[in-house]
């Protein structure tokens, strides 16, 4: 069994062992955390998966209207930091730019993160901000990756960002990846919300290996349901190739177990025993 939740709305999803309980969607449960129980959304209901999952973090129950109030008044104070900071920020004249701030009601510790142009002396600013905000304060500069998993926001897909919402970790993203995907190799068009080279050329290119692998090369002639032709082009996603076909030079999309040679011998010779077993044996 297994659940997800969010801290946000929107946000990144965790995910968790129900243990006893049964939450509905929309249910505000405890998520145990290095702080403490939090409270979460729960957005997908528990139920059964085919994979193996170990090491979940196990769910705590509903939260209670004690948990509730304390989340709000939480809210409210991270709120106030954020407000606090900026208005600092600008009194100091420094050039970062508030991303988040995290609060730990247990310890009193504010954690403000912040995205700058380069290292900033920001000594002055945290004394300022433990003077008004009355506890303690950190600092944390953050790069453009982490910057727009706190934001969030809508990637060139139309879609949530992944770093947003599942994806827990940045791997290293190469432009040969965009190469191997026939993207063109143009900043503005493989570029994320981030600015740097989008996430999803790293996941989805073990995909197209894995299809190069096994389709027909670029202009190599082959038979296809609708006739002979020429292949001119893959459709990965589609699992499909685009072929030229002789007959006139009109193009159609086959997909790639039509027109690859071992799956049609596989599919001749099981025809054939079947044809055979079939009609029995010869008198």
């Amino acid at each position: 069994m297994i659940m997800a939740v969010s801290f946000t709305r929107y946000g990144r999803l965790y995910y968790l062992d129900p243990g006893g309980h049964s939450p509905k969607v929309g249910d505000k449960v405890l998520v145990p955390t290095d702080s403490g129980p939090e409270v979460a959304e729960c957005v997908w209901a528990p139920q059964y998966v085919s994979d193996d999952v170990e090491g979940l973090p196990v769910c705590q129950g509903v939260a209670s209207e004690e948990h509730l109030t304390r989340d709000e008044g939480n809210r409210r104070r991270r709120a106030e930091a954020r407000s606090v900071s900026k208005r600092l920020i600008k009194r100091h004249e420094l050039p970062m730019k508030v991303v988040g701030v995290d609060y730990l009601d247990a310890d009193n510790i504010y954690t403000v993160y912040f995205s700058a142009p380069h290292r900033v002396d920001f000594r002055s600013l945290v004394r300022d901000l433990a003077r008004n905000l009355r506890a303690r304060v950190e600092l944390r500069q953050i790069g453009p990756r982490d910057e727009a998993r706190l934001q969030g926001g809508i990637g060139p897909c139309g879609r949530d960002l992944c770093c947003a919402t599942f994806l827990k970790d940045f791997e290293p993203v190469s432009v040969r990846m965009a190469k191997d995907q026939d993207l063109p190799v143009n900043p503005l068009r493989i570029a994320g919300a981030c600015g740097r080279l989008m996430c999803c050329l790293k996941y989805e290119h073990p995909l197209y290996q894995e299809f190069r692998a096994s389709a027909p090369r670029t202009g190599l002639a082959v038979d296809t349901p609708e006739g002979p032709g020429t292949v001119v082009g893959h459709n990965v996603p589609s699992d499909s190739v685009i072929v030229r076909l002789n007959d006139g030079g009109r193009r159609c999309a086959c997909s790639k177990a039509s027109v690859c040679a071992p799956r049609k011998q596989h599919d001749a010779m099981y025809t054939e025993a079947q044809t055979v077993a079939e009609s029995g044996p010869e008198e």
